[in-house]
């Protein structure tokens, strides 16, 4: 599983991605955790809110700064 947090490095895209190394460290899964701050490569995705989400290629959360719970839901 490839899973990419998509943002510009503000504090809430930053938190997301530590959300994002937990809930892939408590459900016991293995995934390559990418951090993209690039613009250019966000904006290949169509997302025009940030922080996001994309799992496997799909953007699955956008614009929202989830909870642990709430990640590991989009996980699963």
């Amino acid at each position: 599983m490839e899973i990419k947090v998509l943002g510009t490095g503000c504090a809430a895209c930053k938190a997301l991605y530590n959300t994002v190394q937990e809930a892939v460290s408590q459900l016991g899964i293995e995934a390559d955790i990418v951090k993209e701050e690039d613009l250019m490569k966000i904006m290949e995705y169509n997302v025009m809110s940030l922080p996001a989400i994309v799992v496997d290629g799909k953007v699955v959360s956008k614009g929202k700064r989830l909870n642990l719970e709430q990640v590991k839901g989009l996980l699963v």
